[in-house]
């Protein structure tokens, strides 16, 4: 009753093929991982929508200038562009006006902007458990930037310790300057919080195109620095 006993080949083959549906495993793991590496690095690229050639403002605007009801929803869209003082060209440009620190612990800090984007010395100091916001202001002119964020990722003895991301928006060409203030965070506290840090911070839009990167040093202490 039941299958019977197997030859000593029958067994010998069955290892056989048991072993390499074994040691196959570990390399196709091995495989994935560097695919799901790969997919990881080329996510944004991957998820971005193909919205076909870009224009210029003008031409956008005089590809609708005889629907009158599509002009007037694009001039509500655009807000206070100045028409006749938009360029012809295609790539907008955005610049930083100003950058601060708030915090409800002491005046505001106010950093100076580099033009090269490399502060001299110290950049900024922060009290340990101090809650703060990263306040700036930029102007944009030319055309329309979109997805406009912010990142900043923050080292300390090499390795890194924090990475953000933010959203920022879409924003059409006006004389005057837009502001924006991020979340609120946290300073860490503790004696392995307080030293100093080097960190990069960037304002990039949905093209990955860079307006301002700054390569920064700063401190965590357990009181502010003398105003």
């Amino acid at each position: 009753m039941g299958g019977g006993q197997k030859s000593d080949k029958e067994k010998v083959e069955e290892e056989d093929t048991d072993n390499e549906a074994g040691e196959g495993l570990p390399r196709q793991m091995s495989e994935t991982s560097v695919s799901a590496a790969e997919d990881d690095d080329d996510e944004e690229n991957s998820n971005k929508i193909q919205l076909g050639p870009q224009c210029t403002l003008k031409e956008q605007i005089e590809k609708d200038k005889d629907d009158e009801s599509l002009r007037r929803w694009k001039e509500q869209l655009l807000g206070a562009v100045d028409f006749e003082s938009v360029g012809e060209t295609l790539d907008p440009e955005v610049k930083i006006i100003s950058l601060s620190i708030l915090t409800p612990d002491r005046p505001d800090i106010v950093l100076d902007v580099p033009d090269n984007g490399k502060p001299k010395g110290l950049w900024f100091t922060l009290k340990e458990g101090s809650p703060h916001n990263l306040k700036f202001s930029f102007r944009v002119s030319n055309n329309i930037v979109s997805g406009l964020k912010y990142t900043n990722t923050v080292w300390k003895t090499g390795v890194k310790v924090d990475n953000t991301k933010e959203m920022i928006g879409t924003f059409s060409p006006q004389p005057e300057p837009y502001t924006h203030v991020m979340p609120e965070v946290v300073t860490p506290s503790g004696m392995f919080a307080r030293g100093s840090y080097s960190a990069r911070s960037k304002f990039l839009d949905d093209d990955n195109k860079c307006y301002l990167e700054i390569n920064y040093t700063f401190d965590i202490r357990k009181e502010w620095a003398a105003c």
